[in-house]
């Protein structure tokens, strides 16, 4: 595959599907690889997550991250654990995210271990954690901070630059030029109008584009968010029941947090309690503390929504919360209902009809959302099946990702005509459906890599 004249590009993950994303990119001299994500959702995906990759590891100089997702960072103790020695290079809430994440990941890995062995839920004897907490130091360890906005030169004729990308706190799109082609990564595309995050900045010079494809056939619909949220909320109240929100610990849970505490503000919604039982939800809003040019979220605001919250710290007030029968608002971990605390909560609470569960955000194929939400009668947790009674809302609204048109038009100050555009990070449909869409609207061919392709593209 040695070729002076060529760059190749070697599609790792989110290729065919969202998550897992890593591309590496070798330009004969140097070995860079944008992002080093987890595969979640579907088993065949999860079990990629423990196979070597397909490149010497070792070989790669360095990792660049466009932000601290678990599915753009959370394989990065395997990448070191196999040999991986260079620098690890995102913006510094990225890194601060990250490392929350990594560590909570394999907290939560080394625990459902345990549990699997002391159960005998698992197939595997013994059962072992993808990586355990000392793995994820090792991989903190690399971490290099990188400023926002700047161009930076890596090596020789290779330079970098990471631009505000809304989504998340520290999120970016990177800018790769390589012998003065411009690679362009888009990571994930945060929304327009957005309640913490500024409007993404957009790109003006692509060459080779990757953009993602998360809700490529779809728009966001325009429901006003603060009422829905207040219907579900009462009419789960008026049930006597108990509101349950899976929440992505980053930027979702403040942002519901913001929402419930202008709801209770307003007298809205009833005094109920409102518990936020995430560990790492209530590390990152001391992140927001920190890097508050990175967010739009008055910090006195910050402050206020916190103190309305109890902020539940350990497993045993997990069941002091639980054991509380009257109506409550629990905002708990994760996201996709794949692990986290929110699966003790659906243990006591799916089976009751007067329970809402309401999902907020993209659920992967293959994770229990996804399942809940396609209408799945019950829902296995920790090898035993549980019925599913509770009412199942979605708030789609709330997705932190842009959909279509805010994709479209995050393109739309490219001056050039891209050489390639790879639709990436999305699944076959939304991918398939926003390939032909930058078609009709830019007139650009795009490709949608398999996983694990290689592809070769000229250096000049």
């Amino acid at each position: 595959m040695e070729n002076d004249n060529k760059i190749t590009v070697h599609f790792l993950g989110a290729a065919g599907t969202v998550t897992g994303s890593k591309y590496l990119i070798d330009t004969g001299e140097r070995k860079i690889l944008i992002d080093c994500g987890l595969f979640q959702g579907l088993k065949e995906l999860r079990l990629k997550n423990w196979d070597f990759l397909p490149v010497d590891v070792t070989e790669i100089d360095t990792v660049l991250l466009t932000h601290g997702h678990m599915d753009h960072t959370g394989y990065l103790p395997r990448l070191v654990k196999m040999g991986f020695n260079g620098s690890i290079q995102g913006t510094a809430p990225t890194l601060d995210i990250a490392q929350i994440i990594l560590l909570d990941s394999a907290k939560i890995q080394e625990e459902y271990a345990e549990q699997a062995n002391k159960e005998g839920f698992s197939k595997h004897s013994p059962a072992e954690p993808l990586y355990t907490i000392k793995d994820a130091e090792k991989a903190i360890d690399h971490f290099k901070p990188i400023s926002e906005g700047e161009w930076i030169t890596l090596y020789p004729s290779i330079k970098v630059r990471f631009q505000y990308n809304g989504h998340i706190i520290g999120a970016t799109f990177i800018e790769l030029d390589i012998y003065g082609k411009r690679f362009v990564f888009s990571g994930d595309i945060g929304r327009k109008e957005d309640l913490l995050m500024r409007a993404p900045k957009k790109p003006e010079k692509a060459d080779v584009l990757f953009i993602e494809s998360t809700y490529g056939d779809r728009i966001h619909p325009k429901d006003d968010l603060e009422e829905k949220l207040k219907t579900i909320i009462n009419e789960t109240v008026e049930r006597g029941g108990t509101l349950i929100i899976p929440s992505f610990a980053v930027e979702r849970t403040q942002t519901l947090m913001y929402l419930l505490w202008k709801l209770r503000e307003s007298n809205a919604i009833p005094n109920i309690p409102m518990i936020m039982d995430s560990p790492m939800g209530n590390n990152v809003l001391e992140v927001f503390h920190k890097h508050r040019d990175w967010h739009k979220l008055p910090i006195e605001d910050c402050t206020k929504m916190c103190n309305i919250f109890q902020i539940v710290k350990s497993y045993k007030e997990t069941w002091e919360v639980i054991d509380n029968k009257r109506p409550k608002i629990v905002v708990a971990g994760s996201g996709m209902i794949t692990g986290g605390r929110v699966l003790t909560y659906l243990q006591q609470y799916i089976g009751k009809a007067e329970t809402t569960l309401l999902l907020a955000g993209f659920q992967a194929e293959g994770t229990r959302g996804r399942k809940l939400l396609e209408g799945a009668t019950e829902v296995k947790i920790n090898g035993k099946y549980y019925s599913v009674k509770a009412k199942i809302e979605n708030l789609q609204v709330l997705s932190a990702h842009a959909d279509q048109a805010e994709l479209l038009d995050w393109m739309s100050e490219i001056k050039n005509t891209p050489e390639k555009v790879f639709i990436i990070h999305g699944e076959a449909k939304s991918a398939q459906v926003f390939s032909e869409k930058v078609t009709e609207i830019y007139g650009w061919n795009s490709v949608i890599p398999e996983l694990y392709s290689i592809v070769e593209l000229n250096k000049i």
